[in-house]
């Protein structure tokens, strides 16, 4: 197969990215032709193929193992390049990260004001449940995420940030109309519910867990994509759910939520996982979550009635 040539590395990380082959040669101030070129070429040095020509873009199992290579080779290119004092590196380290919607909601982005403060780091955020996060990084797409899985994805490292607690809340009406009639291992399956979207199972295994017999909450579901209208949703009395306990505790003291099953908070491990890469701006950003996650999260090892894992 011989050497990869770097242009046409890059070339193919610059069409994920971009999701077309002429948003691409854009951002590469080359042709459309050129890149299409490129890519083909890079194709058939490995003898595979790269790229499913859907709109957008995606790249095949093959073609993740190239992105990955690619975004590694730009991040120590950029890397050599600040430290060599060149003009084109001179400016911030771009980092991608996967993070889940309800930490970014409460306490990730303090942590990344803290390590973009100096002006050496730009982001670029990829919003995911945290249970999936981590398939970003084996595509390719991210260089480090907030997630749920305690097993280093290949190639990366692994360090525990704690457990995100959630609390299971409804508004006063919603309690009275819907689960104090009768227990409330009976009630709370057939309740309306709120979920963030179609792969969001937290509050199904929430009521596994407290009615084993029982397949997951109830099929009269509110999908809610945002963590804040999430919680809005809840407190409006469309549904119960499970909430950070950062945003629904001031709720819970205004009388806007009450606690369901409040002997059972429902504690969540995260963990950050980020590439083996000797890149300080990476290293950086890895102390500042750390950091932060220890400020808003509860230690791992306290958990409580847990969630995932």
């Amino acid at each position: 197969m011989g050497e990869l040539p770097y242009d046409q590395v890059r070339t193919l990380l610059a069409v994920v990215d971009e999701g077309t082959f002429d948003a691409a040669a854009a951002v590469l101030h080359v042709t459309p032709s050129a890149v299409s070129q490129r890519v083909k070429a890079l194709e058939q040095r490995t003898g595979r193929v790269l790229l499913m020509r859907t709109k957008p873009v995606r790249p095949t199992e093959s073609g993740r193992v190239v992105v990955r290579l690619a975004r590694r080779l730009t991040a120590l290119e950029e890397d050599a390049r600040r430290e060599l004092g060149i003009a084109d590196g001179s400016g911030p380290a771009r980092l991608s990260i996967a993070v889940n919607a309800d930490s970014l909601a409460t306490w990730l982005l303090p942590a990344l004001t803290r390590a973009a403060r100096d002006g050496r780091v730009c982001f670029e955020l990829y919003r995911e449940d945290e249970a999936h996060t981590a398939t970003l990084l084996r595509e390719g797409r991210v260089m480090a995420a907030v997630t749920s899985l305690a097993e280093p994805v290949a190639g990366c490292t692994v360090r525990p940030l704690g457990l995100a607690r959630y609390l299971a809340v409804a508004g006063p009406g919603f309690v009275a109309r819907h689960l104090s009639d009768g227990p409330l291992t009976d009630r709370l399956p057939e309740a309306p519910v709120i979920v963030f979207d179609r792969r969001d199972e937290m509050q199904d295994r929430f009521v596994r867990a407290l009615a084993p017999e029982r397949t997951g909450a109830g099929r009269h579901r509110h999908h809610v994509p945002t963590s804040e209208g999430f919680c809005a949703m809840v407190a409006a009395g469309l549904g119960w759910g499970l909430v950070p306990e950062v945003q629904a505790e001031p709720l819970l003291r205004s009388g806007a939520l009450t606690r369901i099953a409040p002997e059972h908070p429902w504690d969540v491990p995260l963990y950050w996982q980020q590439w083996k890469l000797e890149v300080p701006a990476l290293a950086l950003v890895a102390e500042a979550v750390t950091a932060g996650a220890a400020e808003f999260l509860l230690p791992p090892g306290t958990r409580n009635f847990p969630g995932a894992g």
